[in-house]
């Protein structure tokens, strides 16, 4: 028996999403161990951030495509699904199948993933360091937490996007073709991640023009920075409740939870994570030591909300963009 075929077989649990879930948190355990590894002997950061992006899009994929290398590797002829296949009407509902639903949330956990991985690395690799990890990289044991914790914050955002891959094709068959809570999670979606570029480009450009000294500002207090401390915080909290929402819909119907193997479950979490697992505290820390004594950053704090929604939801481990 191959290695594939012996993880598959320990991992064949008899509930559809916990055949998926346990290989794509292993992969994701797996990922950042391989990467923390040499970063942590190097004292290096510069690959946190894309290893992170990666995780995210090799995870995705993997849950993608398990329930077909599942009934491949047991001797089924089945192909691997296409990526057309949701548009296909000869695609039908055989294990070979995908949803719409299916391609179009991983498939935004995908643009999401590659478009903020590139942007992250980019920005270490022009600066040569991260400064949320001056500390932290110093210390194997802390640096080691924050890799795992990373890898465990790829499981935790992923989940419905895990569960809904998990589910069969002939459940996706007897649902409706499209719900409200399509619509309004998508809509989420991209509402968050324009919101998120448009928060990243304005600090890109400030940072750039106070390396050319354009201007002496200590801190960024203009743009979407004037109306949220953490803009970048707000567009990831509504990208990732619009992808729960989306999945949500589906997850907390009757026959989806019985097709899942766990009737009653699935749907009723709040997707929302306590703040202290995410960037915020540690970002809130470095300026308050940084910018403390200031009168006109306490006034920016002050009259400026933590985010638009008071939201405490980031994606990328716990530590995030600054």
């Amino acid at each position: 028996m191959g290695l594939l075929q012996t993880f598959l077989h320990i991992t064949n649990f008899r509930s559809p999403f916990l055949r998926t879930l346990a290989p794509s948190a292993a992969a994701a355990f797996a990922i950042q161990t391989a990467f923390a590894i040499p970063s942590i002997a190097a004292q290096s950061e510069r690959f946190y951030d894309a290893s992170g992006a990666l995780t995210f899009l090799s995870v995705t994929l993997l849950s993608l495509y398990l329930p077909s290398l599942r009934a491949k590797s047991a001797g089924a002829a089945v192909k691997l699904p296409s990526l057309l296949s949701p548009f296909l009407k000869s695609a039908g509902a055989g294990a070979g199948s995908l949803n719409w639903r299916q391609f179009a949330l991983s498939g935004a956990v995908a643009f999401w993933s590659i478009r903020l991985g590139s942007f992250l690395f980019d920005r270490v690799m022009k600066e040569g360091k991260d400064s949320r990890f001056d500390e932290i990289k110093k210390s194997p044991s802390k640096f080691a937490v924050a890799w795992m914790g990373q890898a465990t914050w790829v499981t935790l955002c992923l989940m419905p996007v895990i569960a809904i891959n998990a589910i069969p094709p002939a459940v996706f068959a007897s649902m409706p073709a499209a719900k409200l809570t399509d619509a309004i999670g998508m809509a989420l979606y991209i509402g968050g991640l324009a919101f998120e570029v448009i928060a990243d480009r304005q600090k890109s450009q400030w940072m750039h023009e106070k390396r050319t000294k354009q201007h002496d500002e200590q801190f960024m207090t203009r743009g979407l920075w004037s109306k949220s401390q953490y803009p970048n915080y707000f567009g990831e909290c509504t990208l990732w409740t619009g992808i729960a929402t989306a999945a949500a819909g589906v997850l907390v119907t009757s026959p989806v939870q019985v097709g899942l193997g766990l009737p009653g479950g699935v749907g009723g979490e709040d997707p929302r994570t306590p703040s202290f697992v995410t960037g915020v505290p540690l970002s809130e820390k470095k300026y308050d030591k940084r910018y403390g004594d200031r009168k006109d950053y306490q006034d920016w704090k002050k009259n400026t909300p933590s985010s638009s929604l008071d939201c405490d939801h980031k994606a990328y481990g716990v530590v995030c963009i600054s």
